[in-house]
C-alpha cells in the first residue's frame, strides 16, 4: 500500500459535470464543484483508515473501517448518506446510497497516479477525476 500518507493533487475531470447534473445538482453549484480540486491523502492506523482532503468547507477528515457501512455527509448543504469504503490491494472503492440515488467512487492508485472513476444509478456515463501525487 504504497499510496498510503501520499499526497495526491487533482489534475483534470472527464465527464464530472455529467455526473452532477445526473443526481439533481443546480447548474450555479455544478459550475462550483467543477472548480472543486481537493488534495487528498489516504492514512492508516490499525485497522482505521482516515480520508483526508480540503476544500469547499475546508479541511475534512473521514474515518472508515473497510466493509463497515456508515452515516456521513456531503457537499456544502450536508446531504446525509450511507457510505462504505472497500479497501482491496490498491483500490479503495466507495459506495454511496443517499436520497438523490447510488453512486460509487473507485479509487485505483497506480504509481503516482490516483484515478477516480465514478458511476452511478442516476447517471448513464463514467466520469472520471486524475490525480498525481506531489
Amino acid at each position: 500500500m504504497s499510496y498510503l500518507n501520499k499526497t495526491y493533487s487533482f489534475v483534470k475531470q472527464e465527464n464530472f459535470d455529467g455526473f452532477l447534473r445526473a443526481v439533481g445538482l443546480p447548474e450555479d453549484k455544478i459550475e462550483q464543484v467543477l472548480k472543486f480540486s481537493p488534495d487528498q491523502k489516504l492514512t492508516k492506523d490499525g485497522d482505521t483508515y482516515t480520508y483526508h482532503t480540503h476544500g469547499f468547507e475546508g479541511p475534512k477528515e473521514v474515518k472508515f473501517q473497510s466493509g463497515v457501512e456508515f452515516d456521513d455527509v456531503i457537499g456544502a448543504d450536508k446531504t446525509p448518506i450511507k457510505t462504505t469504503y472497500v479497501v482491496d490491494g490498491n483500490t479503495v472503492t466507495q459506495t454511496i446510497t443517499a436520497a438523490q440515488g447510488n453512486a460509487t467512487f473507485k479509487r485505483e492508485y497506480i504509481d503516482d497516479d490516483l484515478i477516480v472513476t465514478i458511476t452511478g444509478n442516476k447517471f448513464d456515463g463514467v466520469s472520471k477525476r486524475y490525480y498525481k501525487a506531489k
